[in-house]
């Protein structure tokens, strides 16, 4: 499974943008696929969870009612919507899929995790 990470860019505080995360030629049918970021000399930390067969979702607390995660399995991707965006939320944003974590879970199987986009850029000006 190959996953690209895209829609990343330069925006200020309070914009929007929407990051998407595709698998061309797979399927997600059993797995769950999570957000995660990661900001300049710190560790990566969890954003957002979805279970792709029941749509069920998770968030961490620094994001929940900023950001939403969906898919769309007619295209085989999944998207993090990001609303009111603030500087902290500067970071490299990678997507990460497995067939065994829960979204509840997956925050803490980053290790394990076998299935990683390549990062995509999110920049908040002040």
């Amino acid at each position: 499974v190959q996953l690209q990470a895209s829609g990343g860019g330069l925006v200020q505080a309070g914009d929007s943008l929407r990051l998407s995360c595709a698998a061309p030629g797979s399927t997600f049918s059993t797995y769950t696929m999570g957000w995660f970021r990661q900001a300049p000399g710190k560790e990566r930390e969890f954003v957002a969870a979805i279970r792709w067969s029941a749509g069920s979702t998770y968030y961490a607390d620094s994001v929940k009612g900023r950001f939403t995660i969906s898919r769309d399995s007619a295209k085989n991707t999944v998207y993090l919507q990001m609303n009111s965006l603030k500087p902290e939320d500067t970071a490299v944003y990678y997507c990460a899929a497995d067939g065994s974590s829960t979204i509840a879970t997956i925050r803490w199987d980053v290790p394990r995790l076998p299935y990683w986009g390549k990062g995509t850029q999110v920049t908040v000006s002040s």
